[in-house]
């Protein structure tokens, strides 16, 4: 039997703990060798402003294009939400935009996936130890493996104590780094 991988994705969580631009298409060229199995299914979850650019469309609609043109995620979008903020010293409010519904995205998309035995391993890129609870039913629960790819200390070592293996990019990061 051909192990099923599915990778799932934490677009916010790469390009923060990413020391730089990357390639997505390397980057799971990357991992599909590094873990020796071709992902059956991967999932890149964000947010974007409403509406999103130009620019914004076009990436996401390379995201979705297979190999070798692009790296064939599909492409899992949530609104930002405005976060008002008042400064305690300076007295002027701002709104800040964040993230909403991405983080439960990926685990419901992780829980509801191995409940309909979907896969049999479970690649996460992220760091968030939020995830503790969908990753412990995952494999707890489910029987799944469990591997994790993130960035040397931004992944919670909650989620690391649950992975069956840690690929870190940092150590693979020459092989996906944008010139």
């Amino acid at each position: 039997m051909t192990d099923r991988v599915v990778w799932l994705v934490d677009a916010a969580y790469l390009l923060k703990a990413a020391p730089g631009h990357f390639d997505y298409l390397l980057l799971r060229n990357v991992l599909e060798e590094t873990t020796g199995c071709r992902f059956s299914e991967s999932f890149y979850f964000n947010s974007t402003p409403n509406p999103p650019t130009d620019q914004m469309d076009a990436f996401h609609t390379w995201l979705k294009s297979a190999p070798p043109r692009g790296p064939k995620l599909r492409v899992k979008l949530y609104k930002l939400k405005d976060l008002h903020l008042d400064c305690p010293s300076c007295r002027i409010s701002f709104d800040r935009p964040v993230q909403k519904g991405v983080d439960v995205g990926i685990a419901t998309m992780a829980i509801k996936m191995a409940a309909l035995d979907q896969y049999d391993t479970l690649l996460l890129s992220a760091g968030d130890g939020d995830f503790e609870d969908a990753i412990k039913y995952v494999k707890e629960e489910r029987r799944k493996r469990f591997w994790l790819a993130g960035f040397d200390g931004s992944v919670s070592v909650d989620l690391q104590s649950y992975a069956d293996d840690v690929f870190w990019l940092g150590l693979l990061w020459d092989r996906f780094k944008k010139p």
